[in-house]
C-alpha cells in the first residue's frame, strides 16, 4: 500500500492508463472528487470499494482493510493517540463480538 488510501488509487489509475474521468465513472464519482480523494483533500467513500474492487480485479476485503486502517490511523494521530489504544480497541471488539454471537444464538 502507498501512503495513503488516495495516492494508491491514483496509482492504479495511472498503472492502467485510466484518466480521472474514465476512473471516476467507473466509480460513480465525478473527476473533481476523484483528485479531491488522489491528493488526500477528500476521504474515499468506503461505498464505493466494491466498484473500485472490480475495476481493477482486487480483493474487496483487502481494500477495506486498508482503507479502514487508513482511517482508524489518521484518528489516533489526530487525537495524539498512543499505541495502548490499539490493544483497547482490540479488546472492544473481541466483547462486541462475542456480544452479537451470544445474542444471535440466544434469537434461535
Amino acid at each position: 500500500m502507498e501512503a495513503n488510501f488516495g495516492e494508491y488509487i491514483r496509482k492504479l489509475r495511472t498503472q492502467n492508463g485510466l484518466t480521472l474521468t474514465q476512473l471516476g465513472a467507473k466509480l460513480g464519482i465525478d473527476s473533481g472528487a476523484l483528485s479531491k480523494i488522489e491528493t488526500g483533500k477528500k476521504e474515499f467513500d468506503e461505498a464505493c470499494l466494491p466498484k473500485l474492487a472490480t475495476a481493477f480485479n482486487l480483493d474487496l476485503e483487502s481494500l477495506k482493510s486498508e482503507l479502514i486502517s487508513e482511517k482508524i490511523a489518521y484518528t489516533l494521530y489526530e487525537n495524539k493517540c498512543n499505541e495502548s489504544v490499539l490493544t483497547l480497541a482490540e479488546e472492544k471488539v473481541k466483547y462486541i463480538r462475542e456480544k452479537n454471537t451470544k445474542q444471535t444464538t440466544l434469537k434461535l
